[in-house]
């Protein structure tokens, strides 16, 4: 009641925002991580209650840079206009687009055992060309511009094409490494090459300057805001269908992919 009370001052509160799984422009089955469907959650925890502080809770292998992008920068823009601190605490992994995420706070705490990194990118696909060949398959491509059928998963590879994706990487790549000097600044180690694509345990990330401490969110914040913090957590919302696990036959392929990125930490 006494946060109804005038003069009486409301015990301090951290909104909560679970950020878990691939970060996909779709839902990738109901469990990855899109702007558009985390806005209304981040727009919440932001606003809701005059938090004293937003907790990231975060354990994602990556997945989409301009989802990441989107969604790191929508947490810094409210972070600045609310002068609310952020602070994200890693479970599992930050790895790749998670540790995007997890650089839009002001501190990152990470467990013993988190895997944190990947500054890097990927393109990854298979080749079917000798595969319909053998088949008997013929395949017919007509185009207008002679770059649409670049990196065609079913003709040659052409190292014109190879060349052509490492030039768009190295560009995403660089806006990654521009996004977490910003954010990490001098904390990061001097001489230290941490954009390779490398990851990192727990304190190695630490003595890096990639996180600022070992660290589990309740005890920190009890430490920062005293033992009578108030927790409110936000999940993203998931339809029925989700919620009782149903995949569609469609969503097979990015099931499957989902599941390669997560293999990569040993997940």
């Amino acid at each position: 009641m006494k946060r109804y009370l005038p003069f009486v001052k409301s015990d301090p509160l951290v909104a909560v925002l679970r950020l878990q799984g691939v970060i996909s422009s779709g839902g990738r089955g109901g469990s990855g991580l899109n702007d558009a469907a985390l806005a209304p959650m981040i727009e919440r925890a932001f606003s809701r209650g005059k938090p004293d502080a937003v907790a990231l809770v975060i354990n994602s292998p990556g997945g989409s840079p301009v989802q990441s992008s989107l969604i790191a920068a929508r947490i810094r823009r409210l972070a600045d206009e609310k002068e609310i601190p952020v602070h994200a605490f890693v479970e599992d992994v930050a790895a790749s687009g998670g540790y995007w995420l997890a650089c839009a706070a002001d501190e990152i705490w990470v467990d013993a055992s988190s895997i944190i990194g990947s500054i890097g990118v990927i393109s990854a696909g298979f080749g079917f060309h000798e595969f319909i060949a053998r088949h008997g398959i013929e395949r017919r491509v007509h185009t207008a511009g002679k770059s649409k059928s670049m990196l065609d998963p079913f003709q040659p590879e052409k190292k014109a094409d190879i060349t052509r994706l490492k030039a768009l990487q190295d560009q995403i790549h660089q806006s990654f490494v521009t996004h977490v000097t910003d954010r990490r600044g001098a904390r990061l180690a001097e001489g230290a090459d941490l954009f390779t694509g490398d990851i990192w345990v727990g304190q190695g990330g630490v003595d890096l300057g990639l996180a600022d401490g070992i660290g589990h969110m309740v005890p920190n914040m009890k430490a920062i805001f005293g033992d009578k913090v108030k927790f409110r957590t936000y999940d993203p919302k998931r339809s029925l269908w989700q919620r009782l696990g149903a995949r569609a036959v469609s969503e097979l392929a990015d099931t499957i992919e989902e599941r390669a990125l997560w293999a990569q930490y040993g997940l």
